[in-house]
């Protein structure tokens, strides 16, 4: 079977959603026309471009530079406050329709998701006609735009997706990687952030074709174990799934909004602390176990990405999702600045599935001690017992 993945990307989502729902109550003027941005109060952190419109755009406005720097490129912009209770709503509309041709869909995000259409080839025929349709059912249905990445993975695909907007598709099989791909400013490579671009900027290594082509030993001194992975990704090479089990919401998952962009890995590991006693007291309430781990991450410049760990015994401890939870984060956390840290919890179920090892005594204390927490925290209040880690942090 050929492996053939779209990557479906909303235009523009948040205003485009917003300027649905204002036209849906009367609103005069269509406001993806006009020079408009969506943002928050300029004098607290939210006071960012969180998205704009193509005219804005034309005027050099970009997603997440200050509403007081895009006023003063656009003098006349208009702001509209984002509205995330109907994002969930547009957003959903966008994934049901597309369950409708396949289970195999992945959300990346709110806007954008990755779809497995070699499954489905052999039903709906080619897959550059097959997104066309998709496109104009969106479209005339839903009333808002997309993008659609085509290639033979998710890496492709996601690059695809954002080679031109609006309402485009584009391909990037495995044959046009160097035409297409190796061309294009270092800094365009998925996966590679700001800092890591400039590092490779300063080896001279200034297009993705540049990286795809550097000699791994070259790169090590620097990059350590990450430089086979930047070197795989510039040369297209992308082997994981589209995980379609994740569109079912039966996950429990809690994040955090950081006050300032963090980099430093203890204090991530902090609030994946503060993240894991949630989490386990959410599944604990439902007397289930996880067997899957996922840690979220979003970067300063919104980009939203997790990684996760399928275990061979579900857990329901603290000490356990927290032990995973920061041995994800060391895995895949390359030191960019983080604005949200969460941790979803996927592969519920109501039996541990149990393989015997050496801890089974400590797995079994530490769930005696949370099942003591948790009865003097319900008779007493939440926060009467704390653990050590969290005491100085204000979220408790």
């Amino acid at each position: 079977m050929e492996r053939i993945i779209m990557h479906i990307d909303v235009n523009n989502a948040f205003l485009s959603w917003t300027a649905l729902d204002l036209l849906d109550k009367g609103y005069p003027i269509d406001i993806r026309n006009i020079e408009a941005i969506i943002g928050g109060d300029e004098t607290r952190r939210s006071g960012i471009v969180l998205a704009k419109s193509f005219p804005a755009k034309a005027k050099g406005v970009v997603t997440a530079e200050t509403i007081y720097s895009a006023k003063r490129k656009c003098p006349n912009i208009k702001i509209y406050s984002p509205n995330y209770k109907i994002y969930k709503q547009k957003s959903n509309s966008l994934f049901n329709l597309l369950l409708k041709y396949t289970p195999d869909i992945e959300i990346a995000s709110i806007d954008e998701c990755y779809l497995d259409y070699g499954k489905v080839k052999g039903i709906y025929g080619d897959e550059k006609e097959f997104a066309k349709k998709i496109q104009k059912e969106i479209n005339e249905e839903l009333g808002f735009t997309i993008n659609i990445g085509i290639a033979n993975n998710k890496l492709c695909a996601k690059m695809a997706s954002d080679f031109s907007k609006p309402n485009k598709i584009h391909t990037l099989y495995d044959y046009e990687v160097k035409e297409k791909m190796y061309p294009l400013p270092i800094e365009d490579l998925f996966g590679v952030g700001k800092q890591t671009s400039k590092k490779l900027r300063e080896l001279g290594i200034n297009t993705i074709g540049d990286l795809a082509n550097k000699q791994e030993q070259n790169l090590r001194r620097i990059f350590k174990n990450q430089a086979i992975y930047l070197i795989r990704i510039a040369n297209g090479i992308d082997n994981s799934e589209v995980d379609g089990s994740r569109f079912i919401p039966k996950g429990i998952s809690h994040e955090i909004t950081l006050e300032q962009d963090e980099t430093s890995k203890l204090e991530l590991f902090k609030k994946l602390s503060i993240l894991s006693e949630m989490v386990v007291a959410r599944l604990r309430k439902e007397e289930k176990y996880a067997g899957v781990i996922c840690v979220i991450l979003k970067d300063k410049n919104f980009r939203r990405y997790s990684h996760q760990k399928k275990l061979k015994n579900a857990v329901n401890t603290y000490s356990e999702v927290f032990k995973y939870s920061k041995e994800i984060l060391e895995e895949f956390y390359n030191n960019e600045p983080i604005r949200l840290i969460g941790i979803r919890l996927d592969d519920l179920k109501k039996v541990k599935g149990y393989q015997t090892s050496l801890f089974d005594e400590e797995t079994k204390c530490d769930d005696k001690v949370e099942k003591v927490i948790e009865k003097i925290n319900d008779k007493y209040g939440k926060n009467t017992i704390k653990r050590a880690s969290n005491i100085d942090n204000k979220h408790f």
